[in-house]
């Protein structure tokens, strides 16, 4: 890997975690159709550190909320009133809609694995994000802010997280998609998507700093990659920023077209190449 395809990979990271368009899915993608022969160990490791460039985006923008929902949570259990507390209830929530997704990493976790090997079949799942995308808009009726969640919709929207595990299933498409068919609207169901997305994120980070370790050579990477890590959280603060906002005037059919696009120029390059 160069330090311009570090760098090129990283902004796309950034721009695509909370975007509804699939980051691993691009990851993929991307050096596939620009022929980019990024050795497997390389792509594995940088994988994972742009990953935690991105958590650190998140992190920081809802830096004020998660000081909130941690204080009110930690709060709520020495009082014995663990959901008395709009922020503590807040807490619980986001603990029950992260479990699907950490229950189905471990037990699928060599299928996902094989499904990143493959471009066609994350192509293949852009659709299923499109899919969920145009449902949500066409089949919801999106009226709740998040103050109004309960444990059926945490429930709900963990699910929808948990089949994103699969690359090209967009994380922040099927979290946002699962609270809008849940009548959340669609600012709201995107903040909660976010912070849910930290714990998983945070999860499988560990997880995978746990196999990069025993690859050899890991510092010399180092050099070539800070420059795609750093463009990657910062472009991914301000997609969080810029996607707030954006969905409080408009649909996300823009999304889903581009994602039965991409899908559809990847499966005719593979047909064709």
């Amino acid at each position: 890997m160069t330090i311009l395809q570090s760098i090129m990979l990283g902004i796309i990271q950034g721009l695509t975690e909370f975007l509804p368009i699939s980051s691993s899915a691009h990851l993929v993608v991307i050096p596939y159709l620009l022929g980019w022969e990024i050795p497997v160990q390389e792509a594995f490791i940088f994988d994972i550190l742009v990953q935690v460039a991105s958590l650190v985006a998140v992190i920081a923008y809802f830096w004020t909320d998660l000081i909130a929902i941690g204080r009110a949570w930690l709060i709520g259990l020495i009082q014995r009133k663990p959901f008395a507390d709009t922020h503590a209830r807040l807490g619980w929530l986001l603990i029950l809609a992260t479990i699907p997704a950490g229950l189905a990493g471990l037990l699928i976790k060599d299928l996902v694995e094989q499904a990143f090997a493959s471009p066609v079949v994350t192509a293949a799942f852009m659709f299923v994000t499109a899919g969920m995308l145009t449902a949500a808009e066409y089949f919801s009726h999106p009226k709740r802010e998040a103050e109004q969640l309960n444990w059926k919709d945490a429930l709900w929207i963990g699910l929808a997280q948990a089949v994103a595990i699969f690359p090209g299933i967009s994380r922040s498409g099927a979290t946002i998609s699962g609270g809008m068919a849940r009548g959340l609207k669609r600012p709201a169901a995107a903040r909660f998507a976010f912070l849910m997305s930290i714990p998983v994120m945070l999860a499988a980070g560990l997880l995978a700093s746990l196999d990069m370790v025993k690859i050899s050579g890991v510092m010399s990477m180092l050099p070539v990659f800070i420059p795609g890590l750093v463009a990657s959280a910062i472009v991914s603060y301000f997609t969080i920023r810029w996607l707030l906002n954006y969905l409080t005037q408009r649909s996300l059919y823009i999304f889903a077209l581009y994602c039965a696009s991409l899908g559809s120029i990847v499966l005719l390059f593979s047909l064709f190449r």
